[in-house]
């Protein structure tokens, strides 16, 4: 495949660039086809959702806060309240516009020292019909009250939305930035520095509008194309060197140049397609928690991967087909003097021979940074975890200082009222009274509005104020106590009897919290136990797998340790942008999870297959793991050094949810590069010995045979048979196919 798409380098790279724009005209003029719906099936949440919007779709349509203030005088002041008036008659008359609230009017929303009115904004259609620039119409509007000395902030949903890109415009370009240098270091080369990452542009810009043009057809999380960016650039880049390393190995080894992309990607190619398939199926296991909010970003970031990895077995091999040769006249050997006797093989055998130190020391380190973990707390952020210098941040502490800090997302209660008829038109409207009237005197409630009815008086809102915030474990308990108890009892024998329910995006991320609390165990059981099938039909191996399972727990385990340190203990947390204490987004526990399993297989896989690769040439298993990891050693540094680099370019988000990601999946990868893979990985290999590479004969036969070693792989010259019994074990010796392709010989050094 490699030597095809080679040969056919204009083709490929014409399908590729084809294939770019026929996706990319349609994706261009798209905006705002992200949107956060944090939909949980099966809950009382989802129950209010639907009821809401079969019976009062007004109340789901987009919305902004409009928040006002001055420093001195009264907001209600003659001057004051025309300046504001003005506004609000310029927002309603801006395109989208449905209505507006009048803070001053029959229901006015001015606090109490009257400094601060808040306004509602109601747009029609959805998210995704909205002006592309409502909120810089919203921004352009406010400058007209400066005069007046009246301050104008935002929030809401159709803030976040549109306002949720600023900051974010540098992010790929750090990890990018860091790649190149890296690169330059490791292969001395300006093209073979900026090859891999071409590669990965290219992909991360088919798959990103490939995710826009998916996101008109089905709901997309806003975090999901900075997830997938994350991911893609991570992997796409570390997919191509991987490949480049072996293709510039070969040219060195003396095969000529067709022959050394075919044997590359037959090799290295073949072990980024199974890690990619690792990430992807990793990935895809978030479905299993019943979130669709979480499972599409699942698949949206699979979507990366998946795309990534054709990138690196196609277009890679294409464009070696035109430049190989430069590169390969031009480079730095990444592999000279790591054979035998190099630093990487002498520390490999250092750590084999003290490797019940160093497994103690790697444990002993791995339990340090995953300490933390005991006191996680999950939860979600809000606007309230936004930068103090935002307009959504601005705007909660202004509501917080006029209103109390519940005001800021109060909970919706939608309630689902009989058809209205002669006979039981009084008894409804009792009902919902008196449902009213229970909800004002729940504990932790500040403040409940009277009952809105529904245009067909079907249905009815009404609106509870927590005491606290929107993530204080009051208001949670709050909810908790609204459904089991005081809605129970206050509809029991009416008509409202099992037709209320607590919605609201407060009340659904909790559910969301909820379901994942739930769920994250199974999640990661059926991924472990996917990757532990798949690794085991690569490597044939049933101690190699569970090695492998438990070293990527203990580095993901320590990343957990990681972001609970930083962002709810607070270590550190200013340097990364975040100013107060905050707690773990419900769902980034088992989103990191899924994406670092995956990532940690990329270079156990990696590792592995070198190290098995030499164990079927040499016969020794402790030589052999000496040698796979000097010969992998740089690369897979490099590797990670990149990956790192690029989560570490996302932490300058201003989302907290995408800080969390880059801050835990860089120490995430940075932990199984360095305490796992060069310390843990050779002490336990050393260990388990021949006995690493056991498989029973009846599962031999019935597991299909995957290779990575692309061709078979010739004992060493003049090795007796004998020499494959290692002293003091019973092991098989390694079955080496007799049938060697005599191409095969001719080109390589094994």
């Amino acid at each position: 495949m490699g030597q095809f798409m080679a040969r056919k380098r204009w083709w490929v790279l014409g399908a590729w660039l084809i294939a770019l724009i026929a996706l990319g005209i349609p994706a261009s003029g798209l905006q705002n086809v992200y949107r956060d719906v944090f939909s949980v099936p099966g809950t009382n949440s989802q129950s209010a959702t639907d009821l809401l919007n079969k019976r009062f779709p007004t109340q789901q349509q987009p919305s902004a806060s409009v928040v006002v203030s001055v420093s001195s005088g009264s907001i209600t002041s003659a001057d004051h309240e025309a300046a504001v008036t003005a506004l609000l008659a310029k927002i309603k008359a801006q395109p989208g516009v449905q209505t507006v609230s009048d803070p001053f009017g029959p229901f006015p929303r001015v606090s109490a020292n009257g400094k601060i009115a808040v306004s509602n904004i109601v747009y029609s259609g959805t998210l995704a019909s909205m002006p592309k620039d409502a909120f810089k119409s919203l921004e352009q509007a406010a400058k007209t009250t400066d005069a007046a000395g009246v301050d104008v902030q935002y929030g809401g949903a159709v803030v976040d939305i549109q306002n949720s890109g600023s900051g974010n415009d540098f992010s790929e370009l750090i990890g990018i930035i860091a790649a190149i240098m890296i690169l330059l270091f490791l292969f001395g080369s300006v093209l073979a520095a900026f090859l891999p990452i071409g590669v990965a542009l290219f992909g991360v810009s088919t798959a990103t509008v490939s995710l826009m043009l998916l996101a008109t057809q089905t709901t997309i999380g806003t975090v999901a194309p900075i997830l997938g960016s994350m991911i893609g650039l991570g992997v796409g880049i570390d997919y191509s060197l991987l490949v480049l390393s072996r293709y510039l190995q070969n040219r060195d080894e003396g095969m000529d140049h067709i022959p050394g992309i075919g044997h590359a990607v037959g090799t290295a190619g073949a072990a980024s397609l199974f890690a990619g398939c690792c990430v992807a199926m990793a990935l895809c296991g978030l479905a299993i928690a019943g979130i669709p909010y979480v499972a599409v970003l699942g698949f949206s970031a699979g979507l990366f991967v998946v795309i990534m990895v054709l990138a690196s077995l196609t277009l890679l091999p294409a464009l070696l087909g035109f430049g190989g040769r430069r590169i390969a006249a031009h480079h730095r050997n990444v592999e000279q003097a790591e054979d035998v006797g190099g630093m990487w093989y002498t520390f490999a055998h250092a750590v084999a021979n003290r490797a019940g130190v160093f497994v103690v020391i790697s444990v002993l380190i791995l339990a340090v940074l995953a300490a933390p973990i005991l006191d996680l707390k999950l939860g979600f952020t809000d606007d309230g975890d936004a930068p103090v210098a935002t307009t959504q941040r601005k705007a909660y502490d202004l509501i917080t200082q006029g209103f109390g800090e519940g005001a800021n997302s109060p909970l919706l209660v939608a309630i689902g009222v009989p058809t209205p008829t002669a006979a039981n038109a009084a008894g409804s409207v009792a009902a919902v009274e008196k449902l009213a009237a229970a909800l004002g005197k729940a504990p932790d409630v500040a403040e409940v509005t009277p009952p809105i009815p529904g245009p067909d008086k079907n249905a009815a809102i009404v609106l509870v104020t927590p005491k606290q915030a929107p993530n204080a474990a009051s208001t949670q308990t709050l909810v908790r106590n609204l459904r089991k108890t005081v809605i129970p009892q206050a509809t029991a024998g009416t008509v409202l009897e099992g037709q209320v329910f607590v919605g609201g995006q407060t009340a659904s991320l909790i559910d969301v919290t909820d379901r994942v609390q739930g769920r994250l165990l199974e999640c990661i059981g059926i991924v472990v136990l996917g990757a532990f099938l798949l690794l085991m039909i690569v490597f044939r191996s049933v101690l190699v797998p569970i090695k492998a399972a438990v070293m990527n727990l203990l580095s993901i385990g320590a990343a957990y340790g990681v972001i609970v340190a930083v962002f709810q203990w607070g270590w550190g947390r200013e340097l990364i942008g975040v100013h107060q204490p905050i707690p773990i987004v419900a769902f980034i526990p088992l989103m990191m999870f899924a994406i670092l399993f995956g990532l940690s297989m990329d270079y156990e896989v990696f590792l592995l297959s070198r190290i098995r690769e030499e164990y079927l040439r040499l016969g020794d298993s402790r030589e052999a793991v000496a040698v796979g990891v000097a010969k992998t050693a740089r690369v897979i540094t490099a590797a990670a050094g990149i990956m790192i680099a690029v989560f570490l370019g996302f932490v300058i988000s201003p989302n907290p949810t995408v800080k969390m990601m880059g801050v835990g999946m860089a120490a995430a990868v940075f932990i199984d590069a360095t305490v796992v893979r060069l310390l843990l990985v050779p002490a336990v290999m050393r260990y388990l010995g021949d006995a690493a590479w056991w498989l029973p004969k009846w599962l031999d036969r019935i597991l299909p045979h995957l290779d990575l070693e692309g061709a078979p792989v010739v004992p060493a010259a003049a090795t007796p048979a004998a020499a494959f019994q290692v002293a003091g074990t019973d092991a098989p010796a390694p079955q080496v196919s007799a049938k060697v392709d005599s191409d095969a010989m001719s080109s390589t050094t094994h």
